[in-house]
């Protein structure tokens, strides 16, 4: 798919290519130059375990926690104890 960059430097991604990633206009995104091209993520802040009324818990916002995100908090959560 080829796209091109205006006058003011902004490139427009494709809808769909945003509807295969899952990116809406709120969409926070890094770019970066690798290997000589340019490369954008998602930025995703990292779920944080915080203590709950009942325990810990796993908190994000703005993100959805997936199940290594959940393995990897538990993980941490027990080594701490």
């Amino acid at each position: 798919m080829r796209v091109s960059i205006d006058r003011v430097g902004r490139v427009v991604v494709p809808k769909p290519l945003r509807e295969q990633l899952g990116f809406s206009p709120d969409t926070p995104l890094e770019i970066e130059a690798v290997d000589g091209h340019l490369e954008l993520h998602a930025h995703h802040e990292q779920p944080q375990v915080i203590e709950g009324p009942n325990g810990p818990i796993i908190a994000a916002t703005g993100t959805t926690v997936s199940d290594e995100d959940v393995r990897t908090t538990l993980e941490a959560a027990r080594e701490r104890r």
